[in-house]
């Protein structure tokens, strides 16, 4: 009988250390998703808000897409779905930037752009 009570509670002591690892892999796995969505939101605040060069448009609409670019690639390593949404957004906003858009109506371009910014912050966060 004694061999039977050891065996059972071996058993039981090593089902709380599996039970208590994986909590403690499953919580360091929400502070790494964590870490990384916030270097990914800095990564995309960082490149939404460089200024574009309006004196060339043809090289700002380029820039643009160019950072459209860069934006997709960091919205698909974002562990929080709601900042990679927000990143995709803002990505199709500046690949669909054009020439025209910064010559005849920069004030609507950098308006729309402002708010997904401000999307974007709003999803890094919370």
């Amino acid at each position: 009988m004694n061999i039977t009570r050891f065996t059972t509670a071996a058993l039981a002591g090593s089902l709380v250390l599996t039970l208590t690892g994986c909590g403690v892999a499953e919580t360091a796995g929400q502070v790494s998703n964590a870490a990384s969505t916030a270097a990914v939101c800095a990564d995309a605040l960082r490149i939404a808000t460089a200024n574009l060069d309006v004196t060339n448009p043809q090289a700002a609409a380029d820039k643009a897409h160019a950072s459209a670019d860069e934006l997709t690639g960091l919205a698909a390593k974002a562990a929080n779905t709601s900042a990679a949404e927000a990143i995709n957004n803002l990505a199709t906003t500046m690949r669909e930037t054009t020439v025209d858009d910064l010559v005849k109506t920069p004030a609507e371009w950098v308006k729309k752009k402002a708010d997904q910014v401000t999307a974007l912050t709003k999803a890094c966060g919370g």
